[in-house]
């Protein structure tokens, strides 16, 4: 019976073509959008390439220090000394890592001068983060230690500075008057994974900065490991218990601190959706969660109302025919059936447009640059996210119309009245 149904739809749909583009169009378009931001969210937050463990990552980004009798806040990253005194000695971390905020160097060549993306990093990130690896290696902690002039490059820095990603590996690269000798030639990553992306990265005790024994604040984040997701809870907890036995430098100025270890989301959001009292300790992902889920169900209503309206349209538009079923004995149920499996059967058409148009529209942004290295592509997550939206958009604007098509009276039907 569903193969007839099918077939039915099918016929149905070619013999109402303008109502079929209108309804594709809405669907289409309307996926597309959603597609495109959940491509964009999933690049962002999602398990990609370095950050492919994101599951059970931490960090620790933003420390706020409260001045005394309200006269504001200061906020900032920590400095290496803070993670070296009050992160790395947690007991239950699979792994600590350090980098640092990104920070404009220049570089030239023969004939033209480089904007450089350089982040300073420790040995720990290389062994916490999955780089694709073109050629060479990461540098080591020992390394690290002995503050040696070495820098991992990305390939398209590799390829505008030395012209090729072949064979530079024991090459030198000038960067703000200073030498570094490439070790390791990787893959691009996106300018959206914001705790890994960078053009060169060198090891942090090349950092020009002041190593004050008692200095809290400064330009790294911590990077958390967790032996398993489910630790996370754990190492938070744990952190939480280190916050109120930090030293403050000059309590005569500050009289309270306030950090987090948060997931990739949390240390996001904390941020975006804060009310202006930087002492609520909430992340704030419940509420980032619940505006997102509004506002996309919000964007899906628009269409799915119009696509209703056409639906009950066509559905009077046939009454003639839907009276004929029922005077030769067909149900309710199986009219109800029908109609359903033509409204999604359009959903799968349209979804299948919106998928190809979104794929479209994820080539364009990565062609255009407007992200830096941005390589987003429906993966099979947002593959999955596409079906699963496609089908809800087909009952949503189905069942009402269906409910409607099951309550037409046959006599009436028959005579082409549809009331």
């Amino acid at each position: 019976m569903l193969r007839s149904y099918i077939k039915l739809a099918y016929k149905v749909l070619l013999r109402r073509k303008f109502f079929t583009f209108i309804s594709l169009f809405g669907i289409s378009f309307t996926l597309m959008i959603l597609l495109v931001v959940v491509a964009f969210f999933d690049h962002l937050s999602g398990p990609q390439v370095p950050e492919r463990r994101i599951d059970r990552m931490l960090f620790v980004s933003m420390l706020r220090q409260r001045f005394h009798e309200g006269h504001g806040w200061q906020n900032s990253p920590v400095s290496a000394q803070f993670i070296d005194k009050y992160i790395r000695t947690l007991k239950t971390p699979e792994k600590v890592a350090l980098t640092s905020m990104t920070e404009n160097a220049t570089a030239y060549t023969t004939n033209q001068r480089l904007a450089i993306d350089l982040r300073y990093t420790d040995g720990a990130f290389w062994q916490m983060m999955d780089f694709d690896f073109i050629s060479g290696r990461a540098f080591t902690e020992a390394e690290v230690r002995q503050s040696a002039a070495m820098a991992v490059v990305n390939e398209s820095t590799a390829r505008a500075y030395f012209g090729t990603t072949d064979n530079i590996v024991g090459r030198e690269l000038e960067m703000n008057l200073r030498r570094y000798r490439v070790t390791g030639v990787v893959k691009d990553v996106p300018g959206v994974r914001i705790y890994s992306y960078s053009d060169v990265w060198v090891p942090y005790t090349l950092a020009p900065v002041i190593l004050d024994p008692g200095k809290l604040d400064g330009n790294f984040l911590a990077i958390i490991l967790a032996k398993k997701p489910g630790d996370i809870t754990a190492i938070q907890d744990e952190f939480q218990g280190v916050v109120p036995k930090i030293t403050i430098p000059d309590p005569k100025q500050i009289d309270h601190l306030y950090i987090y270890a948060d997931n990739i989301l949390a240390s996001m959001t904390r941020q975006l959706l804060h009310s202006g009292d930087n002492t609520d300790p909430s992340d704030h992902q419940g509420e980032f969660y619940l505006l997102a889920s509004i506002l996309g169900l919000l964007f899906m209503l628009l269409p799915t109302l119009n696509l209703v309206n056409l639906n009950v349209t066509r559905i009077l538009e046939r009454s003639s025919e839907i009276g004929v079923r029922k005077a030769f004995g067909a149900s309710s149920w199986v009219l109800v059936g029908q109609f359903l499996v033509e409204n999604i059967l359009l959903s799968f058409l349209g979804g299948a447009l919106g998928l190809a148009l979104a794929a479209g529209v994820l080539e364009i942004l990565n062609e255009s640059h407007v992200i830096a290295y941005s390589h987003f592509g429906l993966n099979w997550r947002v593959f999955g996210w596409g079906i699963f939206l496609t089908v809800i958009f087909g009952l949503l604007s189905g069942v009402y119309p269906a409910w409607r098509m099951s309550r037409l009276n046959p006599i009436e039907a028959l005579r082409g009245s549809g009331k």
